[in-house]
């Protein structure tokens, strides 16, 4: 699946923070969508790349897409 069939609900622009920080951000938007919403998260941190899959699993939701760009990354987050 691609950024280009995925309609996010919602978008929460981390670019810029630390870690934790995208993380964090994913966690509170997650909580104000309701279940099948897709909430995309831009993030230039690298460690999201890892975290976001992690907390995605051990929270329940699902990671439909990952998409690695040159300066930022885009990861599509539906929540369960």
């Amino acid at each position: 699946m691609t950024q280009q069939n995925i309609e996010p609900t919602k978008t929460v622009d981390a670019r810029g923070a630390a870690c934790p920080g995208p993380l964090m951000d994913l966690i509170g938007a997650i909580r104000d969508v309701d279940p099948g919403d897709v909430v995309l998260l831009l993030s230039d941190s690298d460690r999201s790349l890892t975290d976001v899959p992690e907390w995605v699993e051990e929270a329940g939701n699902d990671l439909v897409a990952v998409e690695e760009g040159d300066d930022h990354h885009e990861l599509y987050v539906e929540k369960v």
